[in-house]
């Protein structure tokens, strides 16, 4: 105590520091939720743990490469589950699927107008700005794989007006 510092504090810090990066958004979500220039926390050590649920913003490489660059995007069918987008909204395994926040129609509905079944260790994954998204309804995304996922993003640090829960 000598010093001020406590050093049981600093080997949380050094927790923290491990599992748990600084990320700034580059419009993965497409503005809708995280918009271009916004500071993230994500959580790299989430997965580990436990697997994506429907709902979650996760961040990942379309290959296993570690230069791909990294996307963000929302959970949207988990594994063994059937996804289509039909008459502009989301069906999973035939039923509608209501989210929790309000999105647009969806008018193009990719890859998803027809049923795909989502494979083991495979996520569908959309972007919050539906009409204006590369994702899973694409080719050059299509689904994501689970040795893919980088981390869940899970608190917002910046700007200011948006801290809080993402």
């Amino acid at each position: 105590m000598e010093s001020g510092n406590h050093r049981s504090d600093s080997s949380c810090g050094g927790i923290f520091l491990v599992f748990l990066q600084k990320c700034r958004g580059a419009g993965g979500l497409d503005g809708a939720t995280l918009v271009p220039g916004e500071r993230v926390l994500m959580d790299s050590a989430w997965y580990r743990l436990s697997s994506p649920k429907r709902g979650d913003i996760i961040a990942f490489r379309t290959s296993e490469d570690k230069k791909a660059s990294i996307h963000i995007k929302r959970v949207i069918a988990l594994p063994g589950e059937t996804v289509q987008i039909k008459d502009g909204q989301i069906l999973i395994n035939g039923e509608v699927y209501n989210e929790k926040d309000e999105f647009p129609a969806i008018t193009n509905a990719g890859l998803a107008s027809e049923p795909i079944t989502v494979g083991k260790g495979q996520y569908f994954v959309l972007g919050d700005n539906r009409n204006n998204s590369e994702d899973s309804r694409h080719n050059g995304m299509g689904l994501v794989d689970s040795d893919c996922i980088v981390g869940k993003l899970w608190f917002t640090i910046s700007p200011w007006k948006k801290i809080g829960f993402v």
